[in-house]
Formats: C-alpha cells, structure tokens, sequence
C-alpha cells in the first residue's frame, strides 16, 4: 500500500424517496485495504456503493479516484472501478464466455485484449466448465460466480462487492475470500457490504458502519477499543445503543 489514498469520498449526501438515504458521509480507502461496508436494510449501504461505482450521482460531496474527479468524470469507473451489485445484472441468453466478452468490450478493450482477459479470470475462477452455458440456465450460486468474474475481468483498481457470497457453499465461499486476498494482496482496494459478521472478520482489515445514513463506526478491524466486539459495536449502533 502507498500512503495515499487510492479513494477518498468527502461529505457524500443523496436523497431517496423524500429522505436522506446518505448524509455527509466520509472515508478514504488505500491500495490493498480491504473495507468491510455493514449496516442493517435500508442503512443507505446499496445507495452509497451505487454512487462509488458511478451508478448514482450525488446530491453533494465529492470522491476522487486515483486522484480523479469522479464526481465530475464519471466515466473513470468503466476503467477503475469494478462493482458486482447484490443482484448480477447478467443477460440469460449470453453465455458466460460471451458475457465476459462483452463487459470487456464495453469498456473499450480490443478483440484481443478482450478475448485474452475472458480467458484468464474463467481459469482463475475455475469457470471453464461453464464457458459455453447461457446465464439463464446458471444456477444461482453459479450467476453470482459469474457476476464477480464479471467485475474483475477487466482488472479494476477498485473492487465493490455487495453481497458476494450470496447462494454460494461453504468452498465457493472460502474460494472467493481468497480471491478477495489475492486481489487485495495485488494493490485492489475492496469494499465489501455485507450482513454476514463472519465475512468481515475472515478478509477485511478496517470495518465501517453506516446508520441511517451516516457513517458512525470506522475503525481498523482488529481494533477492539473499550473491549467491544465487532458484534456488540454493530449491534449497539443498530439498536441505537452505540449511536
């Protein structure tokens, strides 16, 4: 890791449905940190990682990426920026191979660099006996395979993964934390969101807690401070205990 930031968000706000689904939330996140995103349903978790991948834009704040405006140029998240929502947005009648082909493509990689690309994340995520089978006749646990394949095929320099361990057993699961590991170990800064305590404690280093909108807990992991539990702070923020 370098010691600057490979993100920093600053103040980030946006409404939803007559509400503040985010309010004023701010963090940074350096090459190779893996942070841990929790929050209970309707924390504002999915509006903020939309607004991160350049999905949603905000209301106000500013996030740079890589030094970049992303605010300004949202377009730097088709090179940078590789998101897997909690749903895979997948097309059932494309292939896993043809699906890869394509978000390389989008993303303006040539025909070679795009085919090269395909290969290698399908080795590296073991998924050669699926290349050919169209994604409406996946599984569910194999649709999410193929959305984190999707997101890291093009190599991105920042990793969003909402949900990723979603319908996936036991060894896909430790499968993907070591992904998650090796990717980190790389220099990709990851955000993983996730209502499953264990995930966050088996691969991240620092562990952010958003509550109605606000960030109220951000914090190395193995930081215990005043001998609270990752489980006992994120329970006490939910229940207002810890707020």
């Amino acid at each position: 890791m370098t010691d600057t930031p490979l993100l920093n968000v600053t103040g980030l706000s946006r409404r939803r449905a007559g509400r503040a689904a985010v309010a004023d939330v701010s963090f940074s996140l350096n090459r190779g940190e893996v942070l841990g995103l929790l929050g209970v349903n309707g924390a504002g978790k999915s509006t903020t990682l939309s607004m991160l991948a350049g999905a949603l834009r905000p209301e106000s704040g500013g996030i740079t990426l890589d030094g970049r405006d992303f605010v300004a140029d949202p377009g730097i998240a088709q090179s940078l920026v590789g998101w897997l929502p909690e749903a895979a947005p997948l097309w059932p009648e494309l292939s896993v191979d043809e699906h890869l082909l394509a978000f390389c493509r989008l993303r303006g990689a040539s025909r070679a660099a795009a085919r090269k690309a395909a290969d290698t994340i399908i080795a590296r995520l073991q998924l050669g006996d699926l290349r050919r089978r169209l994604a409406g006749v996946l599984s569910q646990g194999q649709r999410q395979r193929l959305g984190v394949a999707c997101a890291l095929v093009h190599e991105p320099a920042l990793l969003i993964l909402d949900e990723p361990a979603n319908a996936l057993d036991p060894v896909q699961i430790g499968e993907l934390r070591k992904l998650i590991r090796e990717r980190a170990a790389a220099g990709v800064a990851v955000i993983l969101s996730t209502h499953v305590l264990g995930e966050v404690v088996a691969v991240c280093d620092r562990v952010a807690i958003l509550h109605e909108g606000r960030l109220r807990h951000d914090a190395p992991l193995r930081d215990d401070a005043g001998g609270k539990t990752l489980e006992s702070t994120f329970f006490g923020i939910a229940t207002g205990a810890g707020a």
